[in-house]
């Protein structure tokens, strides 16, 4: 595949618009990706991506967005997202699962979805081989 996609796009921290916001992003997707496991994925990653933003980056602040950005690229596709908080130093080793915790949980997730996967203070970047 070497079809060539981009989108950027925000979406304010307002949980009810988040389902819209990805869904959209979605449908563009399902032309290029094939796939129904891979969108999957996808879908999951997106969601877990822009929630976390929403509820932890911008604590539910509605004047807060959280950007978006992907990139379809030969065989993969490159994923980014940014919120306006801090930003974050979290280790993924350090999650305990038996702790019950639900703070850390997206993140596992979506490290455990991703080929590669990279946390940069508000910056969160998945990267899926989607071939």
């Amino acid at each position: 595949m070497t079809v060539d996609f981009k989108y950027s796009g925000t979406v304010c921290s307002d949980l009810d618009m988040i389902k819209n916001f990805v869904d959209d992003i979605l449908k563009k997707l399902n032309h290029i990706i094939e796939n129904s496991d891979i969108m999957f994925d996808i879908r999951l990653i997106l969601n877990e991506l822009v929630i976390n933003g929403v509820l932890h980056g911008n604590d539910c602040v509605n004047t807060k967005c959280v950007k978006l950005s992907l990139e379809v690229d030969k065989n993969k596709i490159i994923i980014q997202v940014e919120d306006e908080g801090r930003g974050i130093d979290y280790d993924l080793k350090s999650y305990d699962p038996s702790d019950l915790k639900c703070c850390g949980r997206g993140l596992i997730i979506v490290n455990g979805l991703s080929d590669e996967f990279y946390i940069q203070k508000n910056k969160v970047t998945a990267v899926k081989h989607i071939n």
